[in-house]
């Protein structure tokens, strides 16, 4: 049952980061996603930081682990194409990036 729980919660959580990241969207972007797609792009950038060791990193003096956005977005955008879920544009999934990382930001707060 723990194990079912887990899995709920992780829901919860991308529910509650979706809806995030669509208030951080600028105006004319906050349409242009589907749910499924911010999905898709959240499964991709939590990929993306365990296939790079982002998670196994060493934080610096501050506490901070460094983290090359314009990777993450050059990473999802191989992905989609490789998937077939079309084209995007970089710097329109940079918003989905930093609007996932100030959701994990605000969560430490």
């Amino acid at each position: 049952m723990a194990l079912e729980d887990d899995f709920l919660l992780d829901d919860v959580d991308d529910e509650k980061t979706i809806e995030f990241i669509k208030n951080y969207l600028p105006q004319d972007l906050k349409e242009k996603f589907s749910d499924d797609e911010l999905y898709y792009f959240l499964d991709l950038i939590d990929e993306y930081y365990v296939e790079s060791g982002v998670l196994e990193a060493q934080p610096d003096a501050d506490g901070c682990v460094e983290i090359d956005l314009e990777k993450v977005v050059d990473f999802i955008i191989k992905e989609a194409r490789k998937d077939k879920m079309g084209e995007y544009d970089p710097e329109e999934i940079l918003f989905v990036v930093q609007g996932e990382m100030e959701y994990t930001e605000s969560l430490e707060e």
